[in-house]
């Protein structure tokens, strides 16, 4: 590679990336890895919110009626209620810098079970309800009967 950044200054980065079966972009790349000039920070955006707002809007998702809601549900609850505090995107990113964009229900479990008698038996729910377990049932699909043609026809 020292061929590399020797070979540039006469030849030319093209023809000395080409002679020596490189890619131009290893080469820009091990050219300017030395140089001086440190990469400028950005500013964080004028509207961006201060770490105080932040905070705010993490404390709202933790609370107990929030706790187990997306940020789109928490976002309009919110506004429902007449706050704002950022938008979706932004309760997204807050919750993503303290790693909690996942689950963030304390330790707790849900079941979720179809409507089958097992389910629905009375020691089943006990054992559960002892041991802490939310249990959840989906709805009753809705079915709606279509007569049989045979079943109007006269024999």
């Amino acid at each position: 590679m020292a061929a590399a950044t020797e070979l540039p200054t006469t030849a030319g980065i093209r023809a000395a990336c080409q002679a020596l079966a490189l890619p131009r972009a290893s080469c820009y790349r091990k050219l300017h890895s030395g140089s001086s000039a440190s990469p400028t920070s950005r500013r964080p955006p004028a509207r961006a919110l201060r770490p105080e707002e932040r905070q705010t809007v993490l404390a709202c998702l933790h609370e107990e009626h929030f706790q187990d809601r997306s940020p789109a549900a928490v976002y309009a609850t919110l506004l429902d209620e007449g706050t704002y505090h950022c938008s979706i995107s932004t309760m997204y990113r807050v919750l993503d810098e303290y790693d909690e964009s996942h689950e963030r229900r304390p330790g707790q479990l849900t079941l979720h079970a179809d409507r089958g008698t097992s389910m629905r038996s009375k020691p089943v729910a006990l054992l559960l309800a002892d041991l802490g377990v939310t249990e959840t049932h989906s709805r009753p699909a809705s079915r709606t009967t279509i007569p049989s043609p045979r079943a109007n026809s006269e024999p």
